[in-house]
């Protein structure tokens, strides 16, 4: 079975059952699955290929869905790109994935007229929105929609032919392209399903980024498997979550730690009837345990998921269950169906339980390998096919997953390894934070002095010396961050993850006088 496959079976079998939702548009899935076959049509029309990479610079939207299965349907591959990124940054992936054609929002024409240069292998682009220009795209989204077939575009496409290349967040170098088949993607949604009980009659609301592949392979693709409806909003803004959770009656849902925090300290939380709610996922980044905690309290349930994985994983890994929220709140989770992991040494050897190394997974669902990257595929995937995940973890005598660092985050500092979840989990506790980062800058003695980046709660204040107070019983004196630096807010990638090597640039001279 191919990904194009579901969403054709969709559209004969429950044709008008409720497919898309985006603002004031409603899609059924037999207008979802024509849509989708007027996009291919239109791609192949402009000459795109079966294997061709079609790249996407869109936000999430009614076209965004349109778009990828459209490109699936064309027998191409997908490419969907981060939308935070810089102009040079989406030239980069376009360039590298030898993307033969461009879709994006009119936001981003701007950014796109100085593309040429750069991205010499696309022949068409195709602007998607009110406000594109004419002559600067080849096609108007809307227009080819318009007046190409809704027939099935009749390309032959196999379980083992590539599917889209996600991009990883380069958050420690230049992004690479994870490549993934139709069969990884058929895979991870019947392997995924039954860990947070999707079903049919499901409402999924999509708020975090669909260019990511948790949103994208763990909600999306599965859903559009089953038959469930998809409620998709452009942007995160928390009240709007809230009351799209309220109206349009959500059953699923899955944020980045970041989002529950914003959504739990909205004042008027309270006024929303969440009762439709089922099940919430979080994942792509740690969350403290007293974060989780808190969320439980607020969200007046345990029925919550910790989903940790990675791109290259699908992003398969492990998960936590709503049994499990209280008395392991902050760890990563366990074993999925199908999916196998390992704590590991550099050498691939496992070590053994309660300490760390570094977190690996195989499965049907992982990558194929990295696009045009043979030394990244070579230090990445064992002959075995484990692959790595580049996070420090642990595991308990339950078999359980902690999470303690990114491999290049650890800190040390004076000799001693020094892991920032740890020291996060305790900061965590201080009533006065919000969110916080623990970051090494170079010190002259030390090596590195370990920094507390933190975000306060409104109409708080924190100073080093209470910071270091209230830490003294909950950690080793050398854990304890020397450097404290109050922000208004940390910067995040689009996938929830802090951007430390950002934050170690910015304050890599503070070291210099402790």
């Amino acid at each position: 079975m191919t990904v194009p496959e579901l969403l054709e079976r969709a559209g004969l079998n429950i044709p008008d059952k409720e497919a898309i939702v985006y603002g004031s548009k409603r899609l059924s899935y037999r207008q979802f699955d024509e849509l989708a076959n007027r996009m291919a049509n239109a791609l192949i029309k402009q000459g795109v290929k079966k294997g061709d990479k079609v790249a996407m610079w869109m936000f999430n939207s009614d076209a965004f869905a349109v778009a990828y299965f459209g490109i699936l349907k064309a027998g191409a591959v997908a490419v969907p790109i981060n939308f935070k990124l810089i102009p040079a940054e989406v030239a980069y992936i376009v360039h590298n994935s030898d993307a033969v054609s461009f879709i994006y929002d009119d936001v981003f024409q701007e950014g796109v007229n100085g593309f040429e240069k750069d991205t010499p292998n696309v022949k068409t682009t195709v602007c998607a929105g009110e406000k594109c220009q004419p002559g600067k795209a080849s096609f108007v989204f809307e227009e080819i929609l318009e007046t190409s077939s809704p027939d099935h575009p009749g390309v032959k496409i196999d379980r083992f032919d590539h599917s889209d290349i996600i991009y990883t967040s380069g958050t420690t170098g230049r992004p690479k392209g994870a490549l993934f088949m139709h069969d990884n993607l058929v895979m991870e949604a019947a392997h995924f399903i039954p860990v947070v009980g999707l079903n049919e009659e499901d409402r999924i609301l999509h708020v975090a980024p669909l260019f990511h592949s948790a949103e994208l392979h763990l909600y999306f693709v599965p859903g559009i498997f089953l038959g469930s409806t998809h409620v998709i909003l452009h942007d995160f803004i928390p009240n709007k979550v809230l009351e799209t959770i309220q109206n349009e009656k959500i059953t699923q849902f899955f944020g980045v730690p970041t989002m529950y925090l914003y959504l739990m300290h909205l004042p008027n939380f309270d006024d929303y009837d969440l009762s439709s709610m089922k099940f919430y996922g979080y994942g792509a980044a740690p969350m403290p345990a007293e974060s989780v905690r808190q969320m439980i309290k607020k969200f007046k349930t345990e029925n919550f998921f910790s989903l940790c994985g990675f791109t290259e994983a699908g992003p398969g890994g492990v998960a936590l269950k709503p049994k499990d929220q209280v008395r392991k709140a902050g760890a990563g989770g366990g074993y999925i169906h199908g999916m196998e992991f390992q704590i590991v040494d550099d050498n691939w050897n496992p070590v053994p339980t309660g300490q760390i190394g570094e977190f690996v997974v195989r499965g049907p669902m992982t990558m194929k390998e990295y696009y045009k990257s043979p030394e990244a595929n070579a230090q990445t995937v064992s002959p075995e096919g484990w692959i790595r995940s580049g996070d420090l973890a642990f595991e308990d005598e339950e078999g359980i997953v902690t999470l303690v660092d990114r491999k290049k985050d650890m800190i040390i500092s004076g000799g001693e390894n020094v892991y920032s979840k740890e020291v996060e989990d305790a900061i965590a506790l201080h009533p006065a934070v919000m969110e916080s980062a623990i970051i090494g800058v170079p010190h002259p003695v030390f090596g590195e002095t370990v920094t507390a980046i933190i975000v306060l709660k409104p109409d708080q204040t924190l100073t080093e010396k209470e910071l270091l107070t209230f830490l003294e019983d909950k950690l080793a004196q050398f854990k304890c961050p020397r450097i404290l630096k109050i922000v208004e807010s940390l910067p995040h990638s689009a996938s929830g993850k802090v951007l430390k090597r950002e934050l170690r640039e910015q304050y890599k001279s503070l070291g210099k006088s402790k």
